[in-house]
């Protein structure tokens, strides 16, 4: 069996096989539940109509926090459950969820806001189970955050949260789905959902590689397609769904060396006063984000808009105004949808709070909403909707160590930092990842913390469909490096060609294709 003949066979579900539930959603939410139904006794399957992780999961602000906005605004128990699953995460996941510092300059201008800012870190750390100085004195600070703007300035505030490689962690969790019998598959579609008597028994699916279809039945069906939730609507009480408020968020990516960066640096944009970002990343340093309704309507892909990207340099300018940032010193841009429940108020973006809604019918249960760090707690009380629709079956809701213990390998010849980005970003799969590396393939990809292994190890075993899989999600390089990576194609088709069997002209053609979608996705907006 050649090797793409073996990649279908790793995506296809069982036939003939009857399920307890299908999960329709390939994102951080449908893999949570895939994750916490498998590990408690349910045979699962998730689809995903693109790849994992396609939508709004590989396109977030990469952050791991318990959202202080959301303190402020009085979500004191979203706030407590994010802080909960953010310390959970960086016990789990070492190497792919690290702690954050971040940096928050005070130029003197509101005494008041500084005194409420550090009252709400307080009840932040309480919350965390920390204790953490937070005020730093202009010298100290100008230390944390070089480069900053000298005038007026007072000292700053600092604090701590925690990052990820968002893609990776959906890969992550699904992996450990599949560690307790569940099964994933990408680039499945819902052709329909099969009712009986006004009660979800399954749904029909389209396998895009095969074209084959085939009806899937399931005791009960989840609707976890964020964004996407309420066009896969019930026809029983479509009532109960919730009005959906899509909204946009667009990020910048720079070179480290063009905004070197040890601390994040938080500050509030000079035109609105909405807090602004930047964090180093991967071997880069992201900035955003933005927050503005999405009217394209969520069937056409995210985009900066070349409004967005002025109003991300604008904040640039008025924080690092020595370092004269244009244009051309951003490598890449990617925006993504979040699926935000309409409060009803009108009111501006980021006054939309990020709670998570469940709604149900016969056979069928739905989910929108919530917020990366939250994806567990999302997916049991998903769990707590479908245990009222499988007699005999009862949630069990402990939380135990989101992730199985993972070794870390023992390497000679590789960094222990380096061996410990694996473990967390692969983890059982790391040891196998570096016995699969070819000479010169366990250095560093020039701009990045990426390994030239992990393309060969994606290539070889992570269900891999189209370019933009293996350069926007399994590695992030198309983020990363000019051009989205153009410059380092020819090797990268060397080590990847051979492990995907494409042949010459599939390959040429998913090149083209995949540079055609960065220039449109991932570029600069032309200038008005």
């Amino acid at each position: 069996m050649n090797q793409a003949n073996a990649m279908d066979k790793a995506n296809a579900f069982p036939p003939g096989r009857d399920w307890d539930l299908l999960v329709i959603g390939g994102g951080i939410t449908g893999a949570g539940i895939l994750l916490e139904a498998a590990r408690r006794g349910l045979k699962t399957l998730l689809v995903e109509q693109r790849d994992f992780a396609w939508g709004t999961s590989s396109r977030s602000s990469k952050l791991v926090h318990g959202g202080l906005r959301y303190l402020a605004s009085g979500s004191l128990r979203l706030t407590r459950d994010a802080v909960r699953e953010r310390e959970a995460l960086l016990r789990a996941a070492p190497g792919l969820v690290e702690p954050q510092g971040f940096a928050f300059a005070d130029h003197g201008t509101d005494i008041k806001r500084r005194l409420g800012f550090l009252a709400m870190l307080r009840v932040y750390d309480m919350l965390a189970g920390r204790r953490e100085p937070h005020w730093e004195r202009p010298e100290a600070f100008r230390m944390l955050a070089p480069n900053i703007g000298e005038a007026h300035l007072a000292g700053g505030i600092r604090y701590t949260d925690a990052k990820t490689d968002d893609a990776r962690l959906v890969l992550r969790v699904l992996d450990e789905a599949r560690t307790h019998g569940a099964v994933a598959c990408n680039y499945v579609t819902v052709q329909s959902l099969v009712r009986d008597g006004g009660k979800v028994h399954g749904a029909m699916l389209r396998d895009e590689r095969s074209k084959a279809e085939t009806a899937v039945r399931a005791r009960v069906v989840i609707n976890a397609t964020g964004a996407w939730s309420t066009l896969l609507g019930g026809e029983g009480k479509p009532d109960r769904a919730p009005r959906l408020r899509p909204l946009r968020g667009s990020h910048l990516v720079l070179p480290a060396w063009r905004l070197p960066l040890a601390q994040a640096v938080s500050l509030l944009h000079p035109a609105d006063s909405r807090p602004v970002f930047a964090f180093p990343w991967e071997g880069v340093t992201l900035v955003g984000t933005t927050d503005v309704d999405h009217e394209e309507g969520v069937d056409s892909e995210a985009r900066i808009t070349r409004h967005e990207f002025d109003y991300l340099m604008a904040a640039l300018h008025a924080q690092f105004p020595q370092l004269d940032l244009v244009d051309a010193d951003v490598v890449a841009t990617f925006a993504g949808v979040r699926p935000v429940i309409d409060g009803g108020q009108h009111g501006a973006p980021s006054s939309e709070k990020r709670d998570h809604f469940v709604w149900s019918e016969p056979g069928l249960v739905s989910v929108t909403g919530g917020k990366l760090t939250t994806f567990r707690s999302i997916a049991l009380d998903v769990l707590r909707h479908v245990s009222q629709q499988l007699p005999g079956w009862q949630l069990r809701s402990e939380r135990g160590p989101v992730f199985a213990r993972v070794s870390v390998p023992a390497r000679h010849d590789v960094p222990a930092t380096v061996l410990r980005r694996l473990a967390g970003r692969h983890g059982a799969h790391a040891k196998a990842l570096l016995l699969a590396a070819k000479e010169g393939e366990l250095e560093c990809i020039p701009g990045t913390q990426t390994l030239w292994a992990e393309l060969r190890w994606a290539a070889r075993s992570e269900q891999v469909y189209q370019l933009d899989d293996l350069l926007l999600r399994r590695t992030r390089l198309g983020l990363q490096l000019p051009k989205g990576g153009f410059e380092q194609m020819t090797r990268i088709r060397a080590i990847c060609q051979g492990e995907l069997a494409w042949p010459d002209a599939h390959w040429e053609a998913q090149e083209r294709r995949y540079l055609a979608q960065w220039r449109k996705q991932y570029g600069i907006p032309p200038a008005a």
